[in-house]
């Protein structure tokens, strides 16, 4: 994925969610050299996002799920999902933000849309996975209410991390 670093603008974003031929790869792609050139992840990252991404497909239902895509001029620069993993629990997922794009609110606004669909569709609690250092995002979760509900350090795509759930109750 080439961008420009002169187009570092949100006038020119589309978000949608209407998923399309190609969506899947893409963000897939995305996370994985964001992830392996920021915090060294392996090849092993890649086949995680790529089967959450998959199970996702094949399982979407549009009164529960919902994957935001960020784009500019058809290039993939950001993306959030809802995963609905019951009638009252969803999951936060695939969230990312193109490094030449962060700082200029862009997923700060997803995150939002995200929270909202989830209020919308009347889910009680909402929880996400990440793991320690990603200091940007958590500070995020934190002040919207999540609260850190478990934390387990083990080595996982090429690194020893320290994953940590986040559970909010809506």
């Amino acid at each position: 994925m080439h961008i420009n670093a002169n187009d570092r603008s949100l006038k020119d974003v589309k978000v949608r969610y209407d998923l399309q031929p190609g969506d899947i790869g893409n963000i897939v792609y995305l996370h994985a050299v964001v992830y392996a050139k920021e915090y060294g992840f392996d090849h092993s990252f890649e086949g995680y996002v790529a089967a959450g991404l998959a199970e996702f497909a094949q399982s979407f239902n549009p009164n529960k799920d919902r994957l935001w895509i960020a784009e500019i001029e058809g290039k993939i620069i950001g993306s959030i999902g809802i995963f609905g993993r019951s009638e009252s629990e969803a999951q936060l997922r695939w969230f990312l933000v193109h490094p030449r794009y962060r700082g200029l609110g862009l997923g700060k606004s997803l995150f939002q849309e995200a929270l909202q669909f989830c209020k919308n569709c009347e889910f009680k609690t909402i929880f996400l996975w990440t793991f320690s250092g990603l200091d940007a995002a958590n500070y995020l979760y934190k002040s919207a209410g999540f609260e850190k509900t478990e934390e387990i350090t083990h080595e996982i795509w090429g690194q020893t991390l320290t994953e940590e759930r986040y559970d909010l109750k809506i």
